[in-house]
């Protein structure tokens, strides 16, 4: 089920498992496929569950060179092309919702449908650009320091506590991320172009999937583009920060499923 390929010279990491209709998963930034566990468990008893690390995250190594989201997308389409998927529902979580925009962009005849979990479509504002510059200069100089405040910033307040197992977790898969690999992805998320667009023309289905207390993607955010493509459907989760994956797995779990048995 864990297997590599050779794409230009790098060992892409992924993970293959269960029979029938595909859905890739995408981790986010400071994640890997590790993140998508419980839902490849569940999934892969009807549908084919692909998971790949991305560049510099999890087994995949680092990108030599400027990390941009084609380059990431063209990683994932490697791997799809490798396993002879031609059709799919792409997930992507946070910066993978990055890629999966970027993949919707250059290779829209194998996407089906896909999801926006924790993430949206517009590029960096000037202020997210120069917050951006700020963390890389922070994570080269104290990497475990951002690490230990980044995660739990993630998750709603309330949910901290309750967690606390989990972000340790997280905290210490984020920790093996080289720092020129954590470099590297906020740079690429950092320069990304917007897909507003994109959301206009599609007529992919489009799965939204917002918390209230995200502080990293605001639902308004979410909401306003979530009216854009000619197919969107939407969740919105109370008491939820940037980890629905964890804070209500149950029910995104339940809602990625559903999405993914209409449609492909």
């Amino acid at each position: 089920m864990s297997k590599t390929i050779d794409f230009e010279g790098y060992n892409i990491h992924f993970v293959d498992k269960g029979h029938g209709k595909p859905i890739v998963l995408l981790h986010g930034f400071l994640e890997s496929l590790d993140m998508w566990s419980a839902f490849t468990k569940e999934l892969s008893l009807g549908f084919r569950v692909i998971t790949i690390d991305l560049p510099g995250h999890g087994k995949s190594p680092d990108y030599n060179g400027v990390l941009t989201m084609e380059i990431m997308a063209s990683w994932v389409k490697a791997v799809l092309d490798h396993v002879k998927v031609k059709k799919c529902i792409m997930v992507g979580h946070s910066m993978g919702g990055y890629v999966t925009l970027e993949f919707a962009v250059q290779y829209p005849e194998m996407l089906k449908g896909f999801c926006l979990f924790h993430s949206h479509a517009s590029a960096d504002t000037p202020i997210a650009k120069e917050n951006r510059r700020r963390t890389i200069n922070i994570v080269a100089l104290n990497k475990a320091g951002f690490i230990n405040q980044f995660i739990p910033d993630l998750f709603a307040k309330d949910n901290i506590g309750t967690y606390h197992s989990n972000i340790k977790t997280l905290q210490e898969a984020a920790s093996k991320t080289p720092v020129g690999a954590i470099v590297s992805a906020l740079e690429a998320m950092r320069d990304r172009t917007g897909k507003i667009e994109l959301l206009l023309k599609t007529k992919i289905p489009v799965l939204f999937i917002a918390g209230k207390e995200d502080i990293r993607i605001p639902v308004q955010t979410v909401m306003a583009q979530a009216i854009l493509p000619m197919h969107s459907e939407v969740l919105i989760l109370g008491n939820v920060g940037h980890m629905g994956f964890i804070e209500a797995r149950e029910k995104t779990l339940e809602v990625v499923k559903c999405f993914s048995q209409r449609i492909l």
